[in-house]
């Protein structure tokens, strides 16, 4: 046993400074980090990777609604070509179908062409107007407000973890201070029972017990250090490029007062993102109905050129003759038959618009759910965190009169092991009710969109 505790009392030395929130002030190096919640969550939406990349398809989904409408803007290219026909033999004496093919120019052997060498160098510019590039640009911006909702989905989910890690690194922290002095109180009545022992005043059997709830405070202390190591490590991944970083975690020693509840009702409908996307969503699934309806209708084709064509890369060829000028089209092409193909694409459409409308009907169903589950649950907590504080006085007092009394003779030891217990189980449940507590704010803040 000696051996055992001194092993301990060694590695205590050594990692408790880095974990015990109640030393760190005093143990922690003049490079550590003071940490708030909002510190933290600033932190982690710098690092998360996840969060990056909802923030990258945001901005890509922005930059889509912009490319949408420039396909409702002419376009213009400046082509420049130079064509070579290999001749056929003879040359051309006056075509009809060229004229400025004269009697000693040679014919190309590919009927296609106009000439053997041909130049082209012309300024093009093309429009395209139809209800489906209309549609494109409504249904650009209803994506772009999917990316945007789920972007915040993305940061609260984030959010949420943030806290959960933080309070759980605070409570984790305050968990080891509880083993420390319930391994301090187990040491002393240790301490206790073999001086009764040697006064002749109790027998063996109570220092074997005293010793045997020693020992388990010890390992339970253990256990407490290793678990607040854990979340602390877990909690460093998300703020800090090392890790090993050190930090201190500060909060509020008074929680946030709870909202009202038509308060937390009026926040969630304005500023919820899951019902957010679900409406853009439905809103996109109609538009690409009428999307593929668009293909039943003709698209207007727009060209207009301007430069030259010609044997020769001139603005004027031989005997005079003007290379540069202009031409314009107008083509509109009317769907005839497609074999049903246009059909099935708007039933496919509305089938997927009919399950958008059932994910926004869910989307609502569940949003009233959260919020009565959330609101319910930190009323709760938070009505239990006062019990719970009067639950550890009274279990501190009991503890401390019952061994009074053992001291006097009038308790076993049973008793007095039996008050440390019960003090240890309610100062945790303490700490848990804290954290439930402030989880379940976090939690409804999130719906609310207030953090």
């Amino acid at each position: 046993m000696k051996l055992f505790s001194l092993l301990l009392a060694v590695c205590l030395a050594r990692v408790t400074p880095a974990v015990l929130h109640a030393q760190q002030a005093s143990a922690a190096p003049a490079a550590s980090t003071t940490i708030s919640l909002d510190e933290a969550i600033s932190r982690a939406r710098a690092n998360e990777p996840g969060f990056a990349a909802a923030v990258a398809a945001n901005r890509v989904s922005a930059l889509d609604v912009s490319i949408a409408r420039s396909a409702l803007l002419p376009s213009a290219v400046y082509h420049n070509q130079y064509v070579y026909t290999q001749p056929n033999g003879s040359t051309s004496n006056g075509s009809t179908d060229h004229p400025a093919l004269n009697g000693t120019t040679s014919a190309p052997r590919f009927i296609a062409n106009n000439a053997v060498h041909e130049y082209a160098s012309q300024g093009v510019v093309t429009e395209t107007i139809g209800l489906n590039q209309i549609t494109a640009v409504s249904r650009a911006s209803a994506a772009a407000a999917i990316a945007t909702a789920e972007l915040e989905i993305a940061r609260r989910g984030l959010v949420a973890t943030v806290v959960g890690l933080f309070y759980g690194s605070l409570a984790a922290d305050r968990k080891v201070d509880v083993a420390q002095r319930a391994a301090n109180e187990a040491s002393s009545f240790t301490t206790l029972t073999q001086q009764r022992e040697a006064a002749r005043e109790a027998a063996h059997a109570d220092v074997v017990k005293a010793q045997l709830q020693q020992q388990q405070r010890e390992r339970d202390l253990a256990d407490a250090i290793l678990q607040a190591q854990k979340s602390r490590l877990e909690l460093a991944v998300l703020l800090f490029p090392d890790p090993h970083s050190p930090y201190m975690l500060t909060v509020a020693t008074v929680p946030q007062p709870l909202a009202t509840r038509a308060e937390v009702e009026a926040a969630a409908t304005l500023r919820n993102p899951e019902l957010q996307s679900a409406l853009a969503s439905l809103r996109a699934s109609a538009l690409d109905v009428t999307a593929a309806r668009a293909a039943y209708l003709p698209d207007l084709g727009l060209n207009f050129t301007y430069g030259i064509d010609a044997e020769q890369f001139a603005t004027r060829g031989p005997e005079n003759v003007q290379n540069l000028g202009y031409s314009a089209s107008a083509t509109i092409d009317i769907p005839l038959w497609d074999w049903f193909s246009t059909a099935h694409r708007i039933r496919q459409s509305e089938i997927l618009r009919d399950s958008a409308r059932t994910t926004l009907s869910a989307t609502q169903r569940r949003l009233v759910a959260q919020l009565d589950e959330s609101y319910a649950e930190a009323v709760v907590a938070h009505d239990q965190i006062q019990s719970l504080e009067l639950s550890v006085q009274t279990a501190a007092e009991s503890l401390r009169l019952t061994r009074l009394r053992y001291t006097a003779g009038e308790a076993t030891v049973f008793e007095v092991v039996d008050a440390q217990n019960s003090l240890l189980a309610i100062e945790l449940a303490h700490e848990d009710g804290i954290v439930r507590y402030q989880t379940a704010l976090a939690n409804l803040q999130l719906l609310t969109g207030t953090i």
